[in-house]
């Protein structure tokens, strides 16, 4: 059968619209009420779309239903064309009116709380109806979840290995650095001089990925002959504001990315410590997906990015 026969006037936009949405839900009744369609209507497009492509393309359940190989391969392919649709109309769009353009950005909540959120308020400035939708993870679930799902255009966060995933590409910024702060009233205040030493025993929080090997505070601790283990981290999370509330009580050590103490609120109550802690090895970059288009919102983005970047990316040591 040829390709107009059988899909180019057969595999209906429609179709694999309600096919996306069976899978998701895992429910043939779940996805007609979401898309206010009869039961029937849905189960006859996913037996329209199996007999079109002549494969099985979900599993039936008492428990409900699944893709199957083939099933997972077509909805891989149907997020792509949807996506580079969208992709289409937000090029018209930005076209017709630059202000109008929507960007999805993949980033760590440390990078929402400082670089990110300054290239936002410049843009901001040049462009004041522009649109913006976050999606917060830590780098692995952004990179291998988000950014393969579509769900953000890019994603700056931290790389994950020297070279990034063959699927992708990666622009580096900058190189963070870290800094050991305080809250008000804590007793290593007012030091000239603090040897790392001396806060091996202090109680910190951090979040889980600070006390994995080769990060630079464990680093900073092997270096004088101590291990950082996962007791002295007092209290392990990622959220910035139950750090920044227990900081306030003057009791507790962390560790701060310089972007954040760069771009961030001012207003905080943290003052840095006088001690060296060294850089990441692996930079900040912007991932992007091969072969995807980005849309022109997203392209402004990523050149505001690099101007804001350079000081970062010039401190380096």
């Amino acid at each position: 059968m040829q390709w107009t026969d059988r899909i180019g006037r057969r595999l209906k936009p429609r179709d694999l619209h309600i096919f996306m949405v069976v899978v998701e839900l895992g429910n043939i009744s779940k996805a007609a009420d979401s898309l206010a369609m009869s039961r029937p209507v849905v189960s006859k497009t996913i037996a329209g779309l199996e007999h079109t492509l002549g494969v099985p393309l979900i599993d039936r359940s008492p428990q409900g239903v699944e893709p199957t190989l083939y099933g997972r391969a077509l909805l891989k392919w149907a997020i792509a064309v949807f996506d580079d649709l969208r992709q289409g109309v937000k090029e018209i769009e930005f076209l017709a009116d630059p202000n109008a353009g929507e960007l999805r950005i993949g980033c760590t909540e440390t990078m929402a709380a400082g670089f990110v959120s300054a290239v936002i308020g410049r843009l901001f400035q040049r462009y004041p109806r522009m649109g913006f939708q976050m999606e917060l993870g830590d780098p692995a679930t952004l990179q291998f979840h988000f950014l393969r799902e579509r769900k953000c255009e890019f994603v700056i966060a931290r790389m994950l290995a020297p070279a990034p995933e063959p699927d992708m590409d990666a622009e580096a910024l900058f190189h963070e650095q870290l800094f050991v702060v305080a809250g008000p009233g804590n007793k290593w205040l007012g030091r000239r001089k603090i040897a790392l030493a001396e806060l091996i025993d202090e109680p910190w929080i951090l979040t889980p990925n600070q006390i994995e090997p080769g990060t630079p505070i464990c680093e900073a601790f092997r270096a004088i002959g101590w291990e950082f283990p996962h007791a002295r981290a007092r209290i392990l999370s990622t959220s910035l504001n139950l750090r920044n509330s227990l900081l306030a009580t003057g009791r507790l050590l962390t560790v701060v990315p310089g972007s954040v103490l760069r771009f961030g609120p001012k207003q905080r109550p943290l003052e840095v410590l006088p001690v060296e802690l060294p850089r990441w090895h692996r930079p900040i970059a912007i991932i992007t997906l091969k072969n995807r288009t980005l849309s022109p919102t997203a392209k402004l983005f990523i050149e505001c990015a690099r101007e804001i970047a350079k000081p970062l990316a010039q401190g380096r040591k």
